[in-house]
């Protein structure tokens, strides 16, 4: 038998005709065996984050990973979906159809898994689900074979589900303590978790036991549209519109739907889906689909007349990529048929509904759904999305996991993302921060967040309360009770700022330096504001920040301030800056009875830092 697992598996990519996506598998793949598999001791047991674009194909590197690893001796695999069975026995499928040299076990194979022995490598396809957890972990804590081999445990979205969710309450969730139970009870382990919102993972604790020990990131394919295609630092792309009026949205809506599939339907394409995301509640739901219904109803009843007009004033703008425009008497004619022919679902995606991704594979579709549109849900030919509301209390993962907008069958030059203009913004600063966690990655930090104080990073029932801070921009922090590793070298170094100028404009990296010999105190969190520095470091290596420099300050230790009254105007005059304020004290009122350097720092306005303990 020929047991290279990762070739075959590339070949059948490349016999499908994915060649890019095979060269981005064994890419990743080659990466991650020389930094984690190839050395792995089989004696620990090991927690990583693969991180990837939602919807970048993390699922091909997965098994590209898996394939790999089996060619380094694990034998035992365990794949973790979320608690959702269409999606389980979809990846079940998947596994059965892509990795043909593996055993392929459902959550009723145990005997198969048990008679197998190990012969040849086995992959257990388990939904997140605390009844079929339990059954697992005592087949892997009592089978004999399993007391002397390796598992590798792939947790797909495994900040779902997979956390502890009563961390603040000093007790362990069900699903929780039966992953660590099978990751941990045996000889030796590799956890992957695998997400493309590792916000939450990125604050578990050590404690925890699902802190990721390291993290590779793999980049999506060339033909994938992102976060920097929808939501790039230069401003609104093309590709979006803010709404106005929703009464009247909803027909433009409808009506660039309209266009956009019949220009895809009539060059060839099965399917053109749209996305419409309003409140989580079932009856906003019926709203829309109704305010749907009555837009297609008023192009049948005006297809003569003003729908002609309209849709030649959307067609204006359409400038597909992947395909030539059709000339506008072809698209109206498509449009046409489409609406007499009632070829138009709308279709609604909640509990009341039973909608499956068979009824929006083919044909044009308008979607309109809560939190069922999220993980692992996807849409083919996705290229209008409809935002309709603001979460009261937005988090960044739950809202990046419903960005379905992303992917790679996308046209570029058909995109319409239609949206409030603070979502939005939202959208942006999320971006931002993934990608600066990215950067970090690639330069081999352990990535550090952040986010505007409108944002919560996640949910807060996973975050352990005793372990992760908050360090809030816009905050003068300074240690009560601190020393110098070395005055001299301080003093060496500020040698060339003169008191006498209010302020300097320096590199970050010279404010990482001086505060390097600073010995804190316990409630000055200098690991968090070296980690932070180190995270614009990595986005930016010429970043700048403020700093101020006053010699001979006869301040009082234990005062509550530090800054005099003009020092605390400059430091506050910089609000996009970091600021660093140096005051050597006479050490005449406490401060140990030493000419201390003291730090004052303050970081860019209007962001939360969130550093894990």
């Amino acid at each position: 038998m020929n047991d290279n697992y990762l070739e075959n598996y590339l070949q059948k990519i490349e016999d499908e005709g994915n060649i890019e996506l095979a060269k981005s598998i064994r890419k990743t793949t080659e990466s991650f065996d020389e930094k984690y598999l190839s050395g792995y001791s089989f004696a620990s047991h090991e927690i990583g984050l693969l991180f990837g674009n939602v919807q970048s194909g993390k699922t091909g590197q997965m098994f590209g990973i898996m394939c790999q690893a089996a060619m380094n001796g694990f034998y035992a695999f365990l794949l973790l979906t979320t608690d959702n069975t269409v999606l389980q026995q979809q990846t079940l499928n998947r596994v059965k159809r892509d990795l043909t040299d593996f055993l392929v076990c459902d959550e009723t194979d145990s005997g198969l898994f048990i008679d197998n022995q190990l012969q040849k490598p086995v992959v257990v396809v388990l939904k997140k689900n605390y009844r079929v957890l339990r059954l697992w972990a005592n087949v892997f804590n009592t089978t004999q074979f399993m007391q002397g081999n390796a598992l590798f445990i792939v947790d797909d979205e495994a900040d779902a589900a997979s956390l502890n969710t009563m961390v603040n309450k000093d007790k362990q969730s069900s699903i929780n303590r039966y992953i660590s139970s099978i990751k941990d009870e045996g000889m030796c382990s590799i956890y992957l978790q695998v997400t493309g919102t590792p916000q939450s993972l990125l604050l578990q604790t050590e404690e925890s036991g699902f802190k990721p020990g390291f993290t590779h990131y793999f980049e999506p394919g060339k033909t994938y549209l992102g976060g920097d295609f929808f939501f790039p630092t230069d401003g609104k792309p093309q590709c979006v519109t803010y709404l106005t009026d929703t009464k009247k949205m909803t027909r433009q809506v409808v009506l660039r739907h309209l266009a956009v599939s019949a220009q895809l339907l009539g060059a060839g394409s099965s399917v053109s889906n749209c996305l419409v995301h309003p409140s989580v509640r079932q009856n906003v739901h019926e709203k829309f689909a109704k305010e749907v219904r009555e837009s297609i109803q008023w192009c049948a009843d005006n297809l003569e007349g003003d729908f002609e007009t309209e849709l030649h004033e959307v067609y204006e703008h359409l400038t597909p990529s992947k395909t030539e425009l059709l000339e506008f008497d072809t698209l109206l004619s498509y449009c046409k048929n489409l609406i007499l022919d009632n070829e138009i679902q709308v279709l609604i995606m909640n509990g009341k509904y039973d909608v499956t991704e068979d009824d929006y594979k083919k044909g044009c579709n308008f979607i309109i759904g809560g939190n069922t549109l999220g993980r692992g849900v996807t849409f083919p030919h996705l290229q209008t999305i409809y935002y309709t509301r603001l979460a009261k209390k937005p988090q960044a993962d739950t809202m990046w996991q419903h960005s379905r907008m992303f992917g790679y069958d996308r046209d570029p030059g058909l995109m319409m993302v239609y949206i409030p203009q603070e979502l939005y913004k939202h959208f942006s600063d999320i971006n931002a921060t993934n990608n600066s966690i990215i950067a970090q990655i690639r330069k081999g930090i352990h990535p550090k967040i952040y986010y505007p104080e409108s944002l919560k990073p996640t949910r807060g029932a996973v975050l352990d309360d005793k372990h992760v801070s908050m360090l809030s921009g816009g905050t003068n922090y300074y240690p009560s009770d601190p020393d110098n590793s070395t005055i001299e070298e301080i003093t060496k170094q500020l040698t060339g700022f003169q008191d006498d100028e209010p302020y300097y404009k320096v590199s970050l990296k010279l404010i990482d330096n001086i505060l390097g010999h600073i010995v804190p105190s316990s409630e000055f969190k200098l690991s968090a504001f070296k980690s932070i520095l180190e995270m614009m470091l990595a986005r930016n290596p010429g970043e700048q920040g403020i700093l101020v420099v006053r010699r001979n300050r006869n301040v009082a230790q234990w005062t509550g301030a530090l800054l005099s009254p003009n020092d605390w105007q400059t430091s506050n005059s910089f609000p996009q800056y970091v600021v660093l304020t140096m005051y050597q004290v006479t050490g005449t009122k406490g401060w140990h009875g030493k000419k201390l350097w003291v730090p004052n720092i303050k970081l860019p306005n209007g962001n939360v830092y969130y550093d894990e303990e």
